[in-house]
């Protein structure tokens, strides 16, 4: 499985690199993108996706999002798979990914973590058997990150909104006036070189379940992005997230 990395100097493609080059779940480093290239990319690597090699199999993005149509401009011009690792996206981003979903494979998380698609699973799960509850997510990210909240602190508030009726998000808190039931709030927490943890409570005034995931290496999202690739592999076109490919 031959892969072009984008981003491949960045903190996230640097650890895809280690993977590929020790040939996890098939893969093959081939080719890089990146507009901060120095040329000391262990690939041949170009600036943009038009000096881009489309000799490969498959997309794996760790670059950002501002970059998404030009990728899937390329990816569908050369009728490639793609796996988004980027998180941030516009809502006109969103809709270009929608599109080109279409015509090619494209595999779209918030983050690319076993753990956390778990998490996603039990806090739906928890919030249906009590479905009084109060609910507050906390994220925690280093402080390079951009994004707040998190693109997985907003896909576990829209997990819990498919299946609590009325529910809304509330980034922060600050202000006069109580919560309300309906609320789901989300903080975000930006320090040090954490690599990110969630935290779900569901508290009523009786009992409290808090879910919690942490992340102790960067190397577990590349992982689960080497993985997707393999996975897309023999899919034809269309959206997957990880829920799709651990069959939850």
């Amino acid at each position: 499985m031959r892969i072009l990395l984008s981003g491949i100097s960045g903190h996230m493609g640097r650890e895809v690199v280690k993977l590929a080059q020790a040939g996890y779940r098939g893969s093959e480093l081939t080719a890089g993108v990146d507009a901060f290239a120095d040329g000391s990319e262990p690939v041949p690597t170009a600036k943009t996706f038009l000096d881009a090699c489309a000799d490969v199999d498959c997309i794996v993005d760790f670059s950002h999002h501002s970059l998404t149509h030009e990728l899937l401009d390329f990816a569908v011009a050369h009728n490639l798979p793609v796996v988004l690792a980027t998180t941030g996206q516009t809502a006109e981003e969103r809709e270009c990914i929608e599109t080109a979903s279409r015509q090619i494979p494209i595999f779209f998380a918030a983050n690319y973590s076993l753990g956390v698609a778990l998490l996603i699973e039990l806090a739906k799960k928890t919030v249906q058997v009590m479905p009084e509850a109060e609910i507050e997510i906390i994220e925690k990210h280093h402080d390079r990150k951009l994004d707040a909240p998190s693109g997985t602190a907003l896909a576990i508030a829209e997990a819990i909104k498919s299946v609590k009726e009325n529910a809304f998000t509330v980034c922060g808190r600050s202000g006069q006036g109580k919560r309300t039931k309906d609320e789901i709030g989300i903080h975000a927490i930006r320090m040090g070189n954490i690599v990110g943890e969630h935290e779900v409570i569901v508290g009523t005034p009786n009992q409290t379940i808090t879910l919690k995931h942490e992340a102790h290496s960067r190397a577990l999202f590349a992982e689960g992005a080497l993985a997707a690739a393999e996975y897309l592999a023999c899919k034809g076109p269309g959206l997957y997230d990880m829920a799709s490919m651990i069959s939850i």
